[in-house]
């Protein structure tokens, strides 16, 4: 092929792909609301890791650093980029003030929703206020997977190697944004430790204290999953929804309760399957490897595959 016909070809794919631009809607934003940006969000998330692990994650902490002076540094920064990317995430999903703005102002007693910029810099400061309770419960998590995982040295390996363990760490980074109502970011957290380790956990679902995913690859925990305190399950465990309602017109109809409730001191191994948002695991039941689970499980229980 000559160079004449190479670029001529180019050429005319160019065309082809540029019409389908000005065809096809919705997968594609040009001219548009800027996105919020993913490399933004995963470089925030970054610096929340090193707040909440120092030294296990971002720069070394030598014994002579001013300890309060390095957190207060990654603070002010994360201040100023939480806001700037919560309030383009908000400005990209919204015409008009959303449902954080909503919250905001009902807590500060306004009855006008504040303007965007504001409600994201208060956003901001609120969730950096969560950060002293995110490190107590990740703390709890790190020391459950110490005790229930007798090939573990030390907590030092579990920080550093473990995915499930990694996993978990980012969604209780991305869950209370969810709970501020922020959209698409903590989704692209979660979504960027599901890439990184295989565990996929929506940051809506509810977690308690205490939780060990061990091995992790293939776990999958819905929006509205509940679970307890002291929970422990193994890779290729789903909770997911049973089943879809629709509404007249045939489209999906959203929200409400669609994933289970795991209650405390739970085990579900490996590739057990568990659907729908009645389906309840009572407290300290065991669920064994491979069984598909459609209703509730009274406390205590142990329910295994025929064999």
């Amino acid at each position: 092929m000559t160079n004449p016909d190479r670029i001529a070809r180019l050429r005319s794919i160019a065309l082809k792909v540029t019409e389908t631009y000005q065809e096809m809607g919705g997968i594609n934003r040009i001219g548009e609301k800027g996105l919020p940006s993913q490399a933004t969000i995963v470089e925030i998330l970054e610096h929340l890791l090193t707040v909440v692990f120092p030294g296990y994650f971002g720069e070394q902490v030598g014994r002579d650093t001013d300890i309060e002076l390095f957190v207060a540094a990654h603070l002010d920064r994360l201040s100023l980029s939480l806001a700037e990317v919560i309030e383009r995430t908000l400005q990209f999903c919204y015409p008009e003030p959303c449902r954080c703005a909503q919250i905001w102002t009902r807590e500060q007693g306004s009855s006008v929703p504040a303007g965007f910029a504001e409600v994201a810099a208060n956003i901001a400061v609120d969730y950096l206020e969560e950060l002293p309770r995110i490190r107590t419960i990740l703390r709890e998590d790190v020391q459950a997977a110490y005790e229930g995982d007798p090939a573990a040295i030390n907590t030092d390996e579990i920080i550093l190697c473990y995915p499930g363990t990694f996993a978990i760490a980012v969604h209780r980074l991305a869950h209370p944004l969810y709970n501020l109502g922020v959209p698409l970011i903590p989704r692209i957290m979660n979504e960027w430790a599901h890439h990184r380790t295989g565990v996929d956990i929506h940051p809506g679902a509810r977690i308690g204290p205490r939780f060990f995913i061990d091995h992790g690859t293939g776990v999958v925990i819905g929006e509205t999953t509940d679970i307890g305190t002291g929970v422990k399950i193994y890779q290729g465990v789903t909770l997911g929804a049973l089943s879809f309602p629709r509404n007249p017109d045939g489209s999906l109809v959203k929200g409400g309760k669609r994933h289970p409730t795991i209650e405390d001191e739970v085990t579900i191994y490996a590739n057990a399957t568990i659907l729908g948002g009645d389906t309840v695991i009572g407290a300290g039941a065991t669920i064994g490897g491979g069984t598909w689970l459609v209703s509730s499980v009274s406390s205590g229980a142990k329910v295994t595959l025929p064999g």
